[in-house]
């Protein structure tokens, strides 16, 4: 199991990724072997920030919808590319990673807000991540119950 350290740093990389894929869709995945390796020497970093960063993209529509649910009064095109990246890596993880606690989720998402997005992204990504671990909670609530 890769080291607190090691796990941040590959949402770092993970969430630049999903950058590139914003923009370049699918043909950004050939280079993302490039990329990690470019940027990082640590072999358990690269093979996380990639597993990470696709399955989020496999999943990206799912993702996309988590959030517009819980960004109210905010439409997904009109957030800036890194904050709907460390959105869309939140919501991958919140959803598809139950090994990984929320609360970890969340902070780290609030983290890599605060190194590379504006002023505001901070609370703006915690309240939206917050909404959505609420939801698949109480969904997840409701599947039990049935």
């Amino acid at each position: 199991m890769p080291s607190t350290d090691r796990r941040t740093r590959a949402r770092e990389l993970a969430m630049q990724a999903l950058c590139q894929m914003d923009i370049q869709g699918d043909a950004a995945l050939d280079m993302l072997g490039i990329f990690f390796a470019e940027n990082t020497d640590d072999p358990q970093v690269r093979e996380l920030a990639d597993k990470w960063s696709k399955d989020a993209w496999k999943v990206v529509k799912d993702c996309d919808s988590l959030i517009t649910v819980a960004a109210v009064k905010w439409e997904l095109s009109r957030l800036n590319q890194v904050d709907r990246s460390i959105l869309r890596l939140g919501a991958y993880q919140l959803k598809y990673c139950p090994d990984i606690p929320a609360k970890v989720v969340i902070n780290e998402a609030i983290e890599l807000a605060k190194k590379f997005s504006a002023e505001s992204s901070p609370g703006f990504v915690n309240g939206v991540l917050d909404a959505i671990y609420r939801k698949l909670r109480t969904d997840s609530d409701n599947q039990c119950e049935k």
